[in-house]
């Protein structure tokens, strides 16, 4: 005799909610160098090479007479960088760094930030003898669905607890997409 054969209906699998992925924010491309004239112009250059967006002018906040610096005056360019632009940006940058990464670089919101030595670096960037070297950093905010949350302009809140990345949710992520390792 065989045993009765079960009546119950299969356990659907575990869904994972669409609004608790994380996903990238924004990605801000930054080239400092401290002056302003043609090594600022060529630092804009290189962002528009590497990032294929046009970079805005970033000014000194304060006075600093040892470096000779003014308020207001151009010290540098950035680029900020959404959506599947960033996406791919992030790709390319992470293979420009061998994808590695201290895990350090990891702030307790989720975000991080890294460095690139040289723009040569990036796969299909040659060397110009007329730009010379410049590097630049790379700051990435990643979130959730309702991030927005906070920095809306009406009836902004704190971010919910939930709502936030942990450092171990932004790790794993970096792993799962981008095939990241971290060096501890």
């Amino acid at each position: 005799m065989s045993a009765p054969a079960s009546t119950a209906p299969p356990v659907p699998a575990p869904t994972v909610n669409p609004l608790r992925a994380v996903r990238i924010v924004k990605i801000v491309v930054n080239a400092g160098v401290g002056e302003s004239g043609e090594p600022r112009t060529k630092a804009q250059s290189v962002l528009q090479m590497v990032t294929k967006q046009k970079p805005i002018s970033t000014r000194s906040h304060s006075t600093n007479r040892d470096f000779g610096i003014r308020q207001g005056q151009e010290i540098g360019a950035k680029v900020t960088l959404r959506g599947d632009v960033a996406r791919e940006f992030l790709d390319r940058a992470l293979e420009a760094r061998d994808r590695q990464l201290y895990a350090e670089s990891i702030d307790r919101n989720g975000n991080f930030s890294m460095g690139v030595a040289d723009y040569t670096d990036f796969a299909g960037m040659k060397y110009d003898p007329e730009i010379g070297i410049h590097g630049m950093d790379i700051c990435v905010e990643l979130g959730r669905a309702g991030y927005r949350v906070r920095a809306r302009r009406v009836a902004a809140r704190p971010l919910p607890r939930q709502a936030r990345v942990s450092r171990d949710e932004a790790r794993q992520f970096l792993i799962d997409q981008f095939k990241v390792t971290f060096l501890e």
